[in-house]
């Protein structure tokens, strides 16, 4: 007697392992939840790639979807939906130094680079605290050193930076005049919440460094300028 599965069998279990995982799951990794014989080896990566697009079909009508991400596809909100589902939980989206933002762009756009290249275009220092924030959220990485003196690191950016903004790779990203487009109109003035003093702390020593003597000269009035990511993905259904 075969075990070898039915189409709508497979389709099943990689809708359970896509609603089980808290991360987007490559075929490769689809491939391995079946054990030998359940599947033609040979026809294994095809088979499990049909059920995909069943299962993307299938959520069309539902307030989830089926997206395909750098690492792989996972089940998220559709993003028109966010505002509403976002009400579950009472923390805010993560907020950001213009600084930084355009960092991380610079990064995604032109790597790889190094913080001199960086501070070459933004013409200001590029805050240390900056480079240490894209490097624990797992947006960049050293990918290298410059064969100059000092051999200064060179960054790029990760699969996490893709799949945080809902990109299979680095040529979707939109073009840099648009990015700079959004920021503008983001970008707001205001202080942290009092709530939230470790955040107060991370955006005023982000700020360190940024700016030239002539933005220093203007004071207060010159500090704090933050704006909002994109609402991240909602992975948990």
């Amino acid at each position: 007697m075969s075990d070898r599965l039915e189409d709508e069998q497979i389709k099943r279990i990689i809708e359970a392992a896509l609603l089980a995982t808290d991360e987007p799951l490559a075929v490769d990794r689809l491939v391995k939840l079946f054990a030998r014989g359940e599947l033609e080896v040979e026809q294994a990566r095809t088979r499990i790639r049909e059920a995909l697009k069943i299962i993307e079909t299938d959520a069309m009508n539902h307030g989830y979807e089926l997206k395909r991400v750098a690492s792989g596809y996972r089940f998220q909100v559709r993003q028109e939906l966010s505002r509403w589902v976002s009400r579950l939980w009472d923390e805010k989206p993560p907020r950001y130094s213009r600084a930084l933002l355009e960092t991380l762009a610079l990064i995604a756009y032109k790597q790889p680079v190094t913080r001199g290249d960086i501070e070459q275009v933004r013409g200001v220092s590029v805050s240390q605290n900056i480079m240490r924030t894209l490097l624990e959220r797992g947006w960049i990485r050293v990918i290298g050193q410059r064969e100059v003196p000092g051999r200064p690191a060179m960054y790029g950016t990760t699969r996490a930076f893709l799949d945080y903004f809902n990109l299979k790779s680095l040529d979707q990203l939109p073009p840099l005049a648009e990015i700079r487009e959004l920021m503008e109109t983001l970008a707001v003035e205001e202080t942290p919440p009092i709530a939230e003093p470790a955040r107060l702390h991370t955006e005023e020593a982000e700020g360190e460094g940024e700016q030239t003597p002539e933005e220093s000269a203007a004071g207060e009035k010159q500090r704090a300028e933050v704006v909002p990511l994109p609402t991240a993905p909602i992975t948990s259904l």
